[in-house]
């Protein structure tokens, strides 16, 4: 981004993720410790998860972009809109940030620091319901910049609050939370085994929404967006 050295940049994203994850996971314990249903509990889940979204795409948008997940750097990358060195490191401070994340919810909840999940993730319908959840952020976020830029931060938040009941996976949709959620054996975790299997999903949904959208978006008379940006 414009204005803001890599160093920053990469603070911006690091810091972000871990928020965001210290959300997921700390909701979720809360939500756990307060009821004993599970669609309350999922409720109390999603809800600060899509309100934590637009408060740090808002904040942070300006310095970073607010990626905040792997998925979202790799379009980006294969965008031309951010250099492949620089989204290497965008990654890595993401997983870094999600990490400290699920350390930081687990110190206020004063639970051991990491705890390797032993929530049972796996199979066909939940690696599509990981692939659909992807697909349809990128493809949120795309046309959102495309049509209503300021609106962005208000639409991921928005449609991750909805990915969370329309997908059986309940919608991580993003490596590096991912990643992080496999170190918390509470609600919101996911075992460290079905980790490739999320992931894998996530980056083949994201791919398949740039694809759809790099056409879809392309208005009559228009240059490939991905041709035009690299002739800049």
């Amino acid at each position: 981004m414009p204005g803001f050295d890599l160093s920053r940049r990469l603070a911006a994203e690091a810091l972000g993720t871990a928020l965001l994850v210290a959300t997921v996971v700390g909701s979720g314990i809360m939500a756990e410790s307060l009821t004993c249903d599970m669609a309350l509990a999922l409720l109390g889940n999603t809800l600060p998860t899509g309100a934590i979204l637009v408060v740090l795409i808002t904040i942070l948008g300006p310095v970073s972009g607010a990626h905040f997940n792997p998925a979202v750097s790799l379009v980006f990358a294969l965008k031309r809109q951010i250099a492949p060195r620089e989204a290497l490191f965008y990654v890595a401070a993401q997983i870094v940030g999600g990490i400290a994340g699920t350390v930081i919810a687990h110190a206020m909840f004063a639970l051991p620091l990491l705890d390797a999940s032993l929530k049972v993730r796996t199979g066909g319908a939940q690696w599509l319901a990981e692939g659909v959840a992807a697909f349809g952020l990128i493809a949120t976020i795309l046309a959102g910049i495309r049509f209503e830029r300021a609106s962005v931060p208000w639409l991921v938040g928005l449609y991750i609050t909805a990915a969370y009941w329309f997908t059986s996976s309940t919608s991580f949709a993003n490596p590096a939370v991912a990643i992080a959620r496999s170190l918390t054996n509470t609600f919101s975790g996911i075992r460290p085994v079905d980790l490739p299997g999320f992931i894998a999903a996530e980056l083949c949904g994201a791919v398949a929404a740039l694809l759809l959208m790099n056409w879809l978006l392309r208005a009559t008379g228009e240059g490939a967006p991905m041709a035009k940006e690299a002739q800049l």
